[in-house]
């Protein structure tokens, strides 16, 4: 039997893609192991999928001054003996990375044994988790035109990220049983990630009025972020929705998003006209901004700075974006680009037969 190692963590979208990834691997034979931190938010959603975990050490890797730059190096160098004992036991044929910061010692190890390794990067530019990973690398799958000539030529795959199947199987009629909502307006559905957008969640509910009146609202605000002063007649709020999603999405016929790169490659997997406001440079290394920039030049998405976000610029740019909604959806079915799972899983199921 052949056998995988995949890694990732530190997020949702570090581990999403490996999780869309398994149907395929199992099909093909695979048997799978899961290397991540020993309590990191990957151990929980990847023991759900009952697929073997291994937990290492892991120290994160800081462009800024912070006390555990100090002591972090040794926890990657624990993190990375770890990760060589578990491979020397296991014997895989090939690994699959995800990136975050847990992902460098795995790769690291798996190079000292020769693995052949596939990197995934879901932004615009690398992280730093990934760069420190790029030289050993057989193959660089990424998400965007533009992040290809910046890749070896030998190394570099455009293939668009891994979609979950699921997401792909909504049913609208579902949406609207859950929600309550009677689909006779418009719906708006925004998704601000698992801990939400306190900027976007503001803009939202400070044009409400507004925009109840053209569509009706689905907004996934976020842990801890709903409002419960807050009841008007179309408007449901959500802090997360795992199960559905799937349902809301087929639901939705326009979102509002931050710009990660796996959230988008959803909506753009899915055809979803959007509205994108992604994180500001200020408190990010701004691969969000690049993200958007190419969404909306390939004609995907209208995009908001956040430095710019009001209530009456958001609700602008719903309204323009649901008049131009077949021209977007237009856009997005004549792309290469929607889900990577079938271009990964070749190139995974290559390494491994040629090993």
């Amino acid at each position: 039997m052949k056998r995988i190692i995949l890694t990732g963590g530190g997020t949702a979208g570090h581990v999403t893609p490996n999780i869309a990834l398994l149907p395929g691997l199992k099909k093909s034979g695979f048997d799978i192991k899961y290397i991540g931190s020993y309590e990191g938010m990957e151990r929980k959603l990847i023991e759900n999928e009952n697929i073997s975990y291994s937990g290492i050490a892991t120290g994160k890797f800081r462009r800024y001054f912070d006390v555990k730059n100090f002591t972090d190096p040794f926890r990657v160098l624990k993190g990375y003996h770890e990760a060589r004992k578990i491979i020397k036991e296991y014997k895989p044929d090939v690994l699959f990375s995800k990136g975050g910061f847990v992902a460098v010692p795995v790769v690291l190890a798996a190079k000292h044994y020769k693995v052949p390794i596939i990197i995934h990067e879901s932004d615009m530019t690398p992280g730093l988790a990934n760069k420190l990973c790029l030289s050993s690398a057989t193959k660089i799958c990424c998400n965007f035109p533009e992040t290809v000539k910046h890749l070896p030529k030998d190394k570099a795959v455009l293939s668009g990220s891994p979609i979950r199947e699921e997401l792909l199987t909504g049913s609208r009629s579902a949406g609207l049983a859950f929600t309550g909502l009677t689909g006779k307006k418009p719906i708006l559905l925004m998704m601000g990630g698992s801990m939400g957008s306190k900027v976007v969640n503001a803009a939202l509910r400070g044009g409400l009025n507004t925009i109840l009146k053209e569509f009706d609202v689905v907004h996934l605000c976020g842990k801890g972020n709903v409002d419960t002063s807050i009841e008007k007649e179309g408007y449901k709020q959500y802090e997360y929705i795992s199960h559905e999603l799937k349902d809301l999405m087929a639901m939705a016929d326009i979102v509002l998003s931050r710009a990660g790169a796996n959230a988008i490659c959803e909506l753009l997997a899915l055809q979803k006209p959007n509205v994108l406001v992604p994180l500001s440079a200020a408190v990010s290394r701004g691969d969000q901004i690049l993200n958007a920039k190419s969404f909306e030049k390939q004609g995907f998405s209208y995009v908001i700075q956040e430095e710019e976000l009001t209530s009456e610029s958001l609700y602008e740019a719903i309204k323009k974006t649901y008049e131009n909604k077949e021209q977007y959806i237009s856009a997005m079915k004549n792309s290469s680009q929607s889900s990577g799972v079938d271009i990964v899983l070749e190139l995974i199921n290559d390494l491994a037969n040629n090993k």
